[in-house]
């Protein structure tokens, strides 16, 4: 079932309108009802802080897919964005996935559907599909290797040389990887809103403001901010390096959301988020990913739904090249 099928086909308005517990139990109702359900929480670095202190597990896609793979939970209320809950529905067709709220979208999943990769793939004949990991179900099953910007680099310098890539949906990720494997890739033309909205000119100024600072930022991002930076990297891998290295300072160009692990992981760091084209809109915040809340989270667990239903011949399709992304980075922590 694609988002659109589920949007549809759920009825959004009851168990969202029911009541919710007051703030101070709230924490407690949640943790009485994933033990007496036997349910684990999974949330991504771009939550808001109040779910990543709650989740059982905490992590970027990579981390969060190996999560979902390995859980002996009955339910998994995934707090995260539609094709993340989706993925932990394939790889447990048996378990009970909710996610708290259907509508927790991804621009980069809605620019490529499934129809769309394939009629591309048709242009390009004798093409190896590379999908960057956000996308539905649908595109995944039509993909050769699903990847994250964790394991993206070590996935493409295994695909034989004298292989052409289709690299879809995000464009600038593509970019990054062409230029950090030395690979000609074909790009789809997709980009996240997020990081695509990160200004070359206003980070420009903030380095200059703050001439001791580093800036970082996930491969995402446009070139020309890319090549600013000192360190590129995966969420994981962004945090990991703000907590290890020397520089006091840092600009970070991703989601904001991570700024919350980061401060906990390095509170003696200053961390400042990269500035967005216009400084009136939260625009380097993921409208999708903070629709969850923990009154949703809290409602979802309790009435477990919206669950993620999925075609069982689509599942098993789209499973495929998600299995062959786990092997082929078992080794990437």
């Amino acid at each position: 079932m694609t988002l659109e099928q589920a949007q549809k086909a759920l009825p959004l308005k009851g168990y969202l309108d029911m009541p919710t517990p007051k703030s101070e139990e709230l924490i407690q109702e949640i943790n009485r009802l994933r033990k007496e359900k036997n349910a684990v929480i999974l949330a991504h670095y771009y939550q808001t802080g109040d779910i990543q202190d709650i989740a059982d597990f905490l992590g970027d896609s990579l981390q969060l897919a190996r999560a979902a793979q390995n859980t002996e939970a009955d339910m998994i209320l995934f707090c995260g964005v539609h094709f993340m809950a989706e993925a932990a529905k394939i790889l447990n067709p048996t378990k009970k996935v909710v996610l708290p709220d259907l509508l927790a979208g991804c621009s980069l999943a809605d620019a490529c559907s499934g129809e769309g990769l394939r009629e591309f793939r048709a242009k390009h004949p004798g093409s190896v599909v590379v999908t960057y990991i956000n996308c539905d179900a649908g595109t995944k099953a039509e993909s050769d290797y699903i990847v994250t910007s964790s394991n993206a680099k070590q996935i493409i310098s295994q695909i034989p040389e004298d292989e052409k890539i289709i690299f879809a949906p995000d464009k600038n990720l593509g970019t990054y990887l062409s230029k950090v494997t030395g690979r000609e890739m074909i790009l789809w033309d997709g980009v996240c809103i997020v990081h695509e909205a990160f200004s070359f000119e206003r980070i420009a100024q903030q380095l200059m403001e703050n001439p001791n600072a580093k800036l970082i930022a996930h491969p995402e991002s446009e070139a020309a901010i890319l090549d600013m930076a000192e360190f590129v990297g995966s969420t994981s891998a962004l945090l990991s390096y703000v907590e290890k290295d020397e520089a006091n300072t840092f600009i970070v160009a991703t989601e904001e959301g991570i700024l919350h692990e980061m401060r906990k992981r390095a509170p003696s760091k200053h961390l400042i988020p990269a500035f967005p084209e216009d400084e009136t809109c939260a625009c380097s915040e993921c409208f999708y990913m903070k629709r969850n809340t923990m009154e949703k989270l809290y409602l979802a667990l309790k009435y477990e739904q919206p669950e993620i239903l999925m075609d069982e011949a689509l599942r098993k399709q789209a499973l495929i090249p998600i299995e062959r992304m786990l092997e082929m980075s078992k080794n990437i922590k």
